[in-house]
């Protein structure tokens, strides 16, 4: 499903669409080496699999981990 320039992973998605670019905010964080490579890895093979953006998987990604955190 497409809004706009923004993808989404399909009808069930409940996830926002991403802001403009000017409305992002960085995120540092500090890992190993080789969670850095796995990481890369891994949002690579999801961007080439689904056509989806990387700033969307980065989103994604922050969403799930303050969803399964309970933040």
């Amino acid at each position: 499903m497409t809004t706009g320039n923004n993808k989404t992973s399909g009808p069930g998605d409940n996830r926002l669409p991403l802001a403009e670019d000017n409305c992002l905010e960085s995120l540092t964080v500090k890992i190993r080496p080789d969670l850095y490579r796995a990481f890369h890895r891994c949002s690579w093979i999801i961007i080439h699999e689904t056509g989806r953006s990387q700033l969307d998987i980065m989103q994604e990604m922050v969403e799930d981990f303050l969803m399964k955190h309970g933040c």
